[in-house]
Order: structure tokens, then sequence, then C-alpha cells
């Protein structure tokens, strides 16, 4: 790639796209414009084959893509952060999070389009690195079918990942490929320091790298075209829950919530309030659905109530269902979850759990216990589960306070939590 080309190359008309996927943006969608299930033919009929990397990283620090796996961590810091070039390269399509499914469909219809910027990176930053691709046990089979139809797919190892919510963490992926169990660590060293086999090691979300392609062949002008000026370019959503089949829809950065819903068919007005960045991130009250899904909020907020789109998950809860009952079940599950290896996961999730339902269902009118435990399990732990579970408890109890009373007087629409 050269700097000039980057920059002037226009993207050719769109495919047809997948069910399910939809561009909401001034441009058709970007990520999936080579049709369903895109074979290398129509891969390559489509994108141009794989480009030159001069000048990658450059055209990353200017396009100012971020992370799209949850962190939202600039790409190209990232890469300057390397303390020499990288022995192992991973694309990271593990996709723990249950509500996700935004990995698997990119794998399943645009693998090509993650392989190239697998290849890219590795032909800009570190052309001897091993390269891996850990995918859901879903997008497997799909990396292996595309990595047999190219030349280069010998060069690439395909791994399966644990289908566990912690799996999916950075250095749980690091732990499973370096012989260890697959569990998440507090990591004092960054993964670009010290990562497979102690050695400097690059980890991407498939969608990140996907984009990195795009990049490589269209340049960063291109990629700012969409979206907005401090978040650049699209993302992926995984939309479901109440009034909305579940789906996979591509959305410009800065869409506001309530425009990406009306787009697909729902009805704002018909919710009571959306979980944003899956079951680590954050209920938002149906009030607020005119903030825009960025990624990464201001420091401190914003006047336009911008919403941390996280691991891009957008779970949908109507107006009939109970807010406190769906949050209960999921802190159950992330309880169930724990990596099992320190105090605050092992002893304190659980407890966390059985106290949150207690307080909320109205059988437990004291707000001490549940509080205690808000304010004594973050920062404790040896990984961010621990710390990512209060948060949801934290936005449950903010969002749903009149459900609360609700519950205290049985008229809970959904008959209080069991």
């Amino acid at each position: 790639m050269t700097s000039t080309n980057a920059t002037t190359t226009a993207m050719p008309p769109a495919g047809t796209l997948p069910a399910g996927t939809l561009p909401l943006s001034t441009q058709p969608s970007r990520l999936f414009a080579a049709g369903p299930r895109a074979d290398a033919a129509r891969h390559v009929a489509r994108f141009g084959p794989v480009p030159g990397a001069t000048g990658l990283v450059e055209a990353l620090r200017a396009s100012g893509l971020t992370g799209r796996g949850g962190g939202a961590f600039p790409v190209s810091r990232k890469i300057d952060a390397l303390a020499g070039p990288p022995a192992t390269i991973i694309a990271n399509g593990s996709e723990g999070e249950p509500l996700s499914r935004k990995d698997a469909t990119l794998l399943e219809h645009a693998p090509h389009l993650v392989i190239d910027g697998l290849v890219l990176l590795a032909a800009a930053v570190g052309p001897r690195a091993r390269l891996v691709v850990m995918a859901h046990p879903d997008g497997a089979d799909s990396v292996r079918r595309a990595l047999l139809e190219r030349r280069d797919g010998g060069e690439i190892e395909v791994r399966v990942a644990e289908d566990r919510f912690v799996a999916g963490e950075a250095t749980a992926v690091v732990a499973g490929l370096s012989g260890a169990p697959a569990t998440p660590k507090d990591h004092p060293v960054h993964l670009t320091e010290r990562g497979v086999g102690r050695r400097p090691t690059l980890l991407f979300n498939v969608e990140t790298l996907a984009h990195i392609a795009l990049i490589a062949r269209y340049g960063a002008e291109w990629f700012r075209s969409s979206g907005t000026a401090d978040d650049p370019g699209t993302r992926l959503l995984s939309v479901g829950g109440d009034g909305v089949a579940e789906q996979v829809v591509e959305v410009a950065g800065g869409s506001r919530l309530a425009e990406v819903l009306t787009a697909i068919g729902v009805v704002p007005a018909s919710l009571r309030a959306a979980l944003v960045g899956g079951f680590h991130g954050r209920w938002i009250a149906a009030g607020d659905f005119g903030g825009r899904l960025v990624a990464r909020p201001a420091e401190g907020g914003s006047d336009d109530g911008d919403i941390a789109a996280g691991a891009g998950v957008v779970l949908l809860l109507g107006t009939a269902s109970c807010g406190l009952r769906v949050s209960a079940s999921i802190l159950d599950y992330l309880a169930a979850e724990s990596a099992g290896q320190c105090g605050p996961c092992v002893l304190g999730l659980p407890r966390l759990s059985r106290r949150f339902a207690e307080y909320s269902s109205g059988r437990d009118h004291d707000p001490s216990g549940v509080g205690y435990l808000l304010d004594t399990i973050p920062g404790r732990g040896a990984c961010h589960h621990p710390d990512g579970t209060v948060s949801l408890a934290r936005s449950a109890l903010a969002v749903f306070t009149g459900e609360l009373d609700r519950h205290r007087s049985g008229s809970c629409s959904e008959g209080g939590l069991a």
C-alpha cells in the first residue's frame, strides 16, 4: 500500500448483504460488501488482491481505528507499544459473550477480509510472526475453508476457543495458546511486551482486523468518511431481545441508539431499557436512547449522553419485562463463570448474586448488604471479571429503581424474583 493509493482509491459498489446486516450511514455496508458467505473469488472480485503493507501503520494512526472487541484501545497505540517484533499475532474471534454473534457472523460471511488484515499486519510489523486465528466453535469451519482457498493459508493456524465467558479475554486467549488454562489475568506487563512464550504478542479482535484490511486498501481518509471525528468508521452490533429477532447490523460510529433501533423496525417507545455492551456492559433507560454509540465516551460523560458500545451487544427489554429479573439471571450466570482464581470471584460473585436477588425482590429491605459487596469486590480480583459484574449490578439498580418498589408491593408484571 502507498499513501497516495490509500487516500484516492474508491470502494467499489456494494454487493448483496447477508441477511441480518444493515448499514446505517451514507455509505453501503463495508465489512459485508462481498455478499453472503463470500469465497475467495468473490472477495477478490469485490476488494481486489491483498495490497502491499507499506505505510500501513501510519494509515492506521491517521484513521483513528479503535479495537472492536470491547476495550476500544487505539490500534496504532497498541502497535507502538510493542517491545520488539511480535512473535505471535492473534485474530481473536473467541466471542465468549453469550449475546454476541458479530464475530461469528463476520467469520462466516467475510473470512477473507479478516485473514487479509492478519496477513497485512504481519507484513507491516512482524513478518516472521506466528499467525493464529482463535475462533469461536461457530466460526472455526468458515476460517478453515477460507484458508484452503488461499496461497498464504498454510501460514495461519486455526484454534478453537473454549466456549466460556472468560475465555475470550485477551490474556485468557494467550494463556490457552501457551498451554495453560484459558483463564484471564490482571497483567501489569502488557502483552505487547510479554505474551505467548513470554515474547511480544499482538492480539486484535477479528472485526478490527477486517477494518485494517479495508484501511490498507482505501486509506485513512476513506475510513473516516463514515462515523464521526471522535468515533470514525463503522462497527458491528449484535442486537436481540424483546421485539426483534437476533441480528447483526453494521452502523456508523456515533450512531444514536434510537436511530439504530428505528432503522431495524423497533419502536423505542415499546422498550423499557437496553443492555449495551454485553454482560459487562450497562443498562440504558429508554429515555436515554438518544445517546450516541461510541468507542469511548468522553471522560466524565458528555452533554450528548454518549454510550460505550463495548463488546458490540444490544439486548432490548420490553415494557412488559422485568429488568431486575433479567439482571438477576445474568448475575447468576456470571457468578458461575468465575475463573476460579481469587476470592472476589469465587466467593464474592455468588454472594452478590444472592444478595442482589434478595434485595431487588423485596425480601431484603436493607440496601447495606448488596451495597457492601458492590463497594468491596471491585479492584481486588485477579482479572476484571468481578469489576464488570459489579458494574452491571450497579447499572441495574440505578435504572430499575421504580421496579424495586413494584417488587416490594408485589405488583411487578413478572411476579417478582424467585
